[in-house]
């Protein structure tokens, strides 16, 4: 990353345009493209010029595995066809950083993270990656994360791979930056990236987003394309958008909506998000108020300017999630891991010996700890020794059940009401590669097994740890889900640029080169 900076001073490229590219939303950078006071190119070299400080050197965040060679030509490209009137959406010359799960045709690896799979370049792009670059977004970097999407094995730490190392968050630098999406979340959250694609199966759009600060959004089931994105299970995989603001991450997701997915909305979702709120009822959890004392200030905010905006809220101490609810999804991830990640290995080439899950699970125990550390394989195995037609039926119930379970949570309330309100995850813990991840809560299981629309918003702060809000409707309801979200981040007011702190106060700071 540094030789890439000098590289730029040496071109005499200028990192400073007439308006100051830092920390901008899309909009600004909208109007800014529009009246000429900021190009595509100038945005493109801020953020190469911030990664190049901070990602490897400075902060040592992480956040990013691969820089695309091509990124400043494309954007010159956007640049010239501005001038020539020839814009090709909205999102025209805004830089995107893609989750390293998500395959793209050109020099940047899609690895997942994993040692398995160094280097390795697709042929083709990822269906929603074809989407960005006919909408004129600039593909600017791929993004560290949990390595397998964080199903290697148990006692992983987010945020850790074994080609991207520890991604930090950018808040207290010694904390997670939850996974799996950890670099897309850090990205944005840094100032790396205006606006950034994660991937989640179950919780790793939220909880990055929430413990970063960020906007996330885990859309309605099949309103993405999973084409070409290294998956767990098609059952739960979705990409979604991560930004530092409600109507940014609107943008990045018009430009990823299957047509099929287009059809159900009125009209683009970053529209939508700027519309009157027509929400009457909402539901406001309150079962998570005595794990921080935070986190029962924050509801009360919030629900205090739901009420001055003319919402009725119903708050409720209880999220009984059920344990056969957690079984039964874990069977069907396994079993479909298998199924899905050998058909991804086979339809984009992946070279022998590493084609197959027992391929990887021996390419992994022959490397040892250079494949393997501080964590095992366990659900590489698991998935390895799945036979699909023996333990179909077994699978099938698992899915029904599971599905079942989760959309009898959340209608429950959603019959009655247009959304449900929850703490998303607790705040950020320490990173800890002996013990592993140190998850005190996260709620993001329901909506990800039901396949319902979740939107995580930035809603306060526990000491110098960022707290999200989770805000879930029923399917295709983002046009809604939005708008509510645009109001309430304009009412709580509770973005924070983060300070980069090494340690939370009153510790003993240590250098983030420690781990």
């Amino acid at each position: 990353m540094k030789s890439f900076l000098a590289l730029m001073l040496s071109c005499g490229l200028p990192l400073h345009a007439a308006i100051n590219p830092a920390w901008l939303d899309a909009k600004s950078a909208q109007q800014a493209l529009q009246d000429g006071s900021l190009s595509s190119e100038q945005l493109v070299l801020h953020y190469l010029h911030q990664i190049a400080l901070h990602n490897t050197q400075g902060h040592q965040l992480a956040a990013i595995t691969d820089i695309n060679p091509d990124a400043l030509t494309i954007a010159r490209e956007r640049d010239a066809q501005r001038a020539r009137g020839e814009l090709l959406s909205p999102l025209h010359g805004l830089p995107v950083v893609l989750k390293a799960n998500i395959a793209t045709a050109d020099s940047m690896p899609t690895t997942a993270g994993a040692l398995a799979l160094k280097g390795f370049v697709t042929a083709q792009d990822a269906e929603l990656v074809a989407q960005l670059r006919a909408a004129g977004a600039v593909i600017l970097a791929k993004t560290n994360l949990s390595e397998w999407a964080n199903f290697r094995g148990t006692g992983s730490a987010s945020g850790w791979s074994a080609l991207g190392g520890q991604t930090r968050n950018p808040h207290v630098l010694s904390h997670t930056p939850c996974g799996s999406s950890s670099g897309s979340g850090v990205a944005v959250a840094a100032d790396f990236a205006l606006l950034a694609v994660g991937t989640e199966t179950d919780g790793s759009i939220i909880c990055p987003a929430a413990i970063n600060g960020v906007v996330g959004i885990k859309p309605t089931r099949g309103s993405v394309s999973g084409h070409g994105i290294i998956p767990i299970a098609s059952a739960q995989d979705i990409a979604g958008p991560m930004a530092r603001k409600v109507y940014d991450a609107a943008l990045l997701l018009d430009a990823m909506l299957t047509a099929e997915a287009r059809q159900q909305f009125a009209t683009p979702l970053s529209e939508a998000s700027q519309q009157a709120v027509t929400t009457q009822q909402v539901v406001v959890i309150r079962a998570y108020d005595e794990y921080d004392d935070a986190i029962g200030t924050m509801l009360d905010q919030l629900v205090e300017q739901l009420l001055a905006a003319g919402i009725a809220v119903q708050q409720v101490d209880t999220w009984p999630v059920p344990a056969e609810l957690y079984q039964s999804e874990l069977e069907v991830l396994v079993y479909e891991y298998k199924r899905d990640l050998e058909q991804w290995l086979r339809d984009f080439k992946v070279p022998a010996p590493v084609n197959s899950l027992q391929g990887i699970v021996d390419f992994n125990h022959a490397k040892g700890e250079e494949a393997l550390a501080f964590f095992g394989q366990e659900y590489l195995q698991q998935a390895a020794a799945v036979n699909l037609t023996d333990q179909a039926p077994y699978y099938q119930q698992a899915l029904a059940q599971s599905r079942q379970l989760a959309e009898a949570l959340l209608d429950e309330h959603l019959l009655s009401a247009s959304a449900i309100i929850l703490p998303s995850y607790g705040p950020a813990w320490p990173i800890d590669h002996k013990q592993g991840d140190q998850f005190n809560f996260g709620t993001s299981t329901a909506a990800a097994v039901a396949g319902y629309p979740s939107i995580n918003l930035p809603a306060g702060f526990s000491g110098p740890f960022p707290l999200g809000v989770s805000i879930v409707g029923s399917p295709w309801s983002e046009p809604e889900l939005l708008a509510l979200a645009q109001l309430l981040e304009q009412k709580l007011a509770a973005y924070r640029q983060p300070t980069f702190l090494v340690a939370p106060p009153d510790t003993k700071p240590e250098s983030p080169a420690s781990e």
